[in-house]
């Protein structure tokens, strides 16, 4: 009896401590292979350039799956009704063929991964409390906007009134100057006061706008005319002359405070103030770079990294660009056009953070800015290869810049 009692607890610790973690090593084994074969073109939680993958093992069998990651062109080419329908709701889009590259034990534990990612509960938003302005604790409340309708209607009835009479004081006051109008024009009318700054102001006031225009002299010049046309000697008119005085002093203020003091940023100094405070706003605090840092790269061209960049290419970008660069579901990488961008900048950032929008992944988690900056080099040096069955142009035509 005592025998038994050992060999079922024996059992017990068995089947309570030796298979769990066998399958949770599967499950981390199966993450390592995911992220390497899979990433690029599915996640568990939500569609990518492929279809989401939570609860996959629940709507297809393991046989299924082993046999569609093997060769889905195979299974579409049988008539499989499942593997059509993917096919024909994805683009028809074909998955890339992991035959000979992932054997059915690997196409297990990437389903544990699948499952164990399937099974975790969804993270809980986490709702902040509103916080009540007159209680600080300590800190510092948050300014608080006017709000007109918490005032007491007594206090608008008053602000309301205030604001009448301040505008009955000003049409008062306007009407006023209006009617004075004349006795003002005929007190400056003096000889010694007809050309003074308030004499002119008045007179524009009364409608005379030859302060702006000038006054128009009948002087013609002599042989000065010609087949009816008459020159006359009239100076230019003063707001044409004032307004050049103004561009006059605002060159020179320019000169000295651009190119003089460089007190001011000028433009690219200011686009790369830009780009800096931009990257000190990124909501990702860092630790994932910004799309808009500044980059100096020069495409590489040693035999070694571009092989490098080659074999990186193939393992994560083949998928979706084909094994050439023709272009699958991505772009045509061969051509001269660009969605972009075709420096390698511009490559190495869209290769680094993706375009979400697109369905274009960021690759920045899984390859260094070293592997990119190999990708890189070897998609620009797949320029001109002409591929077989390549994709149309998308974009612009890419020019250099000298």
């Amino acid at each position: 009896m005592k025998r038994l009692i050992l060999s079922l607890a024996a059992a017990a610790l068995v089947a309570g401590t030796g298979l769990q973690p066998a399958a949770a090593q599967d499950a981390v084994k199966g993450k390592s292979i995911f992220d390497a074969n899979c990433a690029a073109c599915h996640s568990v939680q939500e569609q990518v350039v492929g279809p989401a993958l939570k609860d996959v093992h629940k709507r297809r069998d393991e046989k299924w799956i082993t046999s569609f990651v093997k060769n889905s062109t195979k299974m579409i080419a049988s008539g499989d009704k499942q593997a059509v329908e993917i096919f024909e709701k994805f683009g028809k889009t074909q998955m890339t063929s992991f035959e000979g590259a992932l054997s059915d034990g690997d196409i297990k534990d990437v389903i544990a991964y699948v499952k164990e990612e399937s099974d975790k509960p969804a993270e809980a938003k986490v709702e902040v409390a509103p916080t009540d302005p007159t209680k600080t604790d300590g800190a510092t409340p948050a300014a608080a906007s006017f709000n007109w309708k918490a005032i007491p209607p007594a206090t608008q009835l008053l602000v309301v009134l205030i604001g009448f009479l301040l505008v009955m004081v000003l049409v008062f006051l306007v009407m006023t100057f209006v009617q004075a109008l004349p006795l003002l024009s005929h007190m400056y009318d003096k000889p010694a006061l007809r050309n003074t700054a308030m004499a002119r102001f008045i007179a524009l006031l009364r409608g005379d706008t030859s302060t702006i225009t000038g006054k128009h002299k009948d002087i013609l010049m002599e042989d000065h005319s010609y087949d009816g046309i008459h020159e006359f000697d009239n100076d230019l008119p003063p707001w044409w002359k004032y307004t050049f005085y103004v561009t006059i002093v605002f060159g020179v203020a320019y000169l000295l405070h651009y190119h003089v003091f460089s007190s001011g940023n000028l433009q690219l100094a200011e686009y790369e103030a830009e780009v800096q405070q931009a990257a000190l706003l990124n909501p990702s605090g860092g630790e994932e770079g910004n799309v808009n840092e500044v980059t100096n790269f020069t495409a590489l061209t040693e035999s070694a990294k571009l092989e490098a960049g080659k074999a990186a290419f193939i393992q994560n970008c083949a998928a979706c660009h084909g094994q050439e660069g023709q272009g699958v579901v991505g772009p045509n990488l061969t051509d001269e056009f660009w969605l972009h961008g075709g420096d390698v900048n511009d490559v190495f950032k869209v290769v680094k953070y993706g375009v979400t929008s697109k369905g274009m992944v960021a690759w920045q988690k899984k390859l260094s800015d070293d592997q990119i900056l190999e990708v890189s080099s070897y998609i620009l040096s797949l320029k001109g290869s002409n591929p077989a069955n390549a994709k149309a142009p998308q974009g612009e035509k890419y020019v250099p810049k000298k």
